[in-house]
C-alpha cells in the first residue's frame, strides 16, 4: 500500500453488519460432504453454497413436508 494513502478518516461501512450474520449451525456429515462436493464441482466455497440454496428456499416460499406417518397403539380399533 502507498504510503500518501490517508485513511485518519475513514469510517466502517454502515451496511457490512447487514450483510452477514454468523451463526452456529448443526449439520450431519452427509449434508456437509454433500455440499463440500459440490463446492469441489463448481469452486464455490461450500458454506456460501449453503448460503445460497437457504437463500434460494427462503425466497421462492419452499416449505419442508413435515408429516411423519403415526403408528397405531397397541389395542387401538
Amino acid at each position: 500500500m502507498r504510503k500518501h494513502y490517508d485513511f485518519s478518516k475513514a469510517r466502517k461501512n454502515p451496511y457490512a453488519a447487514q450483510l452477514k450474520k454468523s451463526v452456529t449451525i448443526r449439520l450431519d456429515e452427509g449434508s456437509i460432504s454433500y455440499f463440500k462436493g459440490l463446492a469441489d464441482e463448481t469452486g464455490i466455497p461450500y458454506q456460501s453454497l449453503i448460503n445460497l440454496y437457504l437463500k434460494d428456499c427462503a425466497a421462492s416460499g419452499k416449505r419442508l413436508d413435515l408429516s411423519w406417518k403415526t403408528s397405531r397403539a397397541k389395542g387401538a380399533a
